[in-house]
Parts: C-alpha cells; structure tokens; sequence
C-alpha cells in the first residue's frame, strides 16, 4: 500500500510574506528588522529562535543547556507552581507562583490537574516528587538543578522566571529551539533579547565539541517564514 504524503499548503499571506526573505544569512540586526515585518497572523506572534549545534546526541560531554535571562522578558504570562514546605507557602505566592504546596499540590498532579506551565521545588522535596515525576517528565515539568528550577531561594527565582528567564536545551536532533519575545517588542528590544540568547549559547559550549560549534541559526515568527542568521 503507498504511503500519500501530506504536503503542507501555505496561505497566499504567508507566500507573499516569504518573498521579503532572501536566501542568504542575514546580520542579526537586519534579521530583526526583517521579522518584525513577517506577521502572517492577527495575533502578536511569538519571536522564535532555532540554533543546530555540531554535536553528538549520545555523547553526553556535548550537550548544550543553559539558562537565559532576557533583558525584555519573553512576552508570555508564565504560570509557576512552587513545591515548598508550608512555611514558604506565602512567600512563592506573594513572589508570583499561580500555585504553591506540598502534598496537597502533588496529589493534584496525580489526578491530572496540571495547571502551570513551570514548576519549581526546593531541593528537600525532591525526594516526594518521586512519585510525580513521569507524568512531569513526560510534559517537560520536572524540576530539574541544571534549569535552575530546583532552588532554596524560591521567591527569587520565581520573580525571574516571572520576568523572562528562559531554558535553552538542545533536543535529540541536536537543535535548541526557543523563544525570544513577541514581534510587538519592535526590532531593537528583540536584538537585544537575541544577542543575550546567543552569546549565552556560545558561553555554553561543552568541552566535548570540537572545531565547529554552531551550524546554522535562524528565526522566524510563529508561524512565518525563517530567517538565517550570520553566525
């Protein structure tokens, strides 16, 4: 039996955007420029970033992951459940946690009650986690000491995931994908979101590659065309 192949059809708007982009590697502040007049939809679009790293996926010396405080936040209301002890309850909440708790809050995720896009832990309740971590494992939740989300200092790290830190982490396929602001941001607030983004990511280069690092970065708006960067 043949297999029919689904060919993604692109939107006469999207088509007579794409014609603005040339095939070849833009400077980072014409790139930025050029994506702020890329919007194919009605809603503010998401500014993406994609960076494909010159790595081995099983070679765990060179695995690229790295947090990012952007100077102008990410444009995305994060919600942020804190699994603390019940005298730091107050203390996550009044910092910005939707939600904050021990038991009470993990047997709420048991039951399939997941409403939080992060999650954060001080590191004595990790070990009650135990029982939650698949299902947060699974939906990329888990809180985990390399991101930063397992934390004493809890209100200090809500506040700067409330104001725009982000994780970039590089996937099976060797590539970070990762978002840096909204397209509303304008040109310079997004290269200056950018150019924190990639010197963070060359900061991180793990001992373990050698010659070339980064093979090819591009950007794009949710939903639009890419544009390739100068590396």
């Amino acid at each position: 039996m043949k297999t029919v192949k689904q060919i993604r059809k692109r939107g006469k708007k999207y088509k007579e955007i794409a014609k603005l982009v040339e095939k070849k590697r833009y400077p980072v502040a014409e790139a930025t420029e050029l994506l702020c007049k890329l919007q194919t939809t009605k809603f503010d679009p998401t500014a993406e970033l994609h960076i494909r790293i010159n790595a081995d996926t099983t070679q765990a010396d060179q695995l690229v992951r790295t947090t990012v405080a952007l100077p102008h936040g990410t444009g995305r209301t994060v919600r942020i459940a804190a699994f603390v002890p019940d005298d730091a309850i107050d203390e996550a909440k009044k910092a910005g946690a939707c939600i904050a708790g021990n038991e009470d809050l993990i047997k709420q995720v048991e039951s399939g009650e997941i409403n939080f896009d992060i999650a954060i832990a001080v590191p004595s309740l990790m070990k009650n986690l135990g029982k939650i971590a698949k299902t947060l494992g699974q939906k990329g939740l888990m809180p985990n000491p390399k991101s930063g989300t397992v934390t004493n200092t809890v209100a200090k790290t809500i506040q700067e995931l409330s104001k725009g830190r982000i994780e970039c982490k590089m996937d099976k396929q060797g590539i970070i994908h990762t978002v840096f602001g909204k397209l509303s941001f304008g040109p310079a607030k997004l290269k200056e979101n950018l150019d924190v983004v990639l010197q963070a990511v060359k900061d991180a280069k793990p001992a373990g590659i050698k010659g070339v690092y980064i093979n090819s970065v591009s950007i794009s708006p949710s939903m639009g065309p890419g544009i390739r960067l100068e590396i």
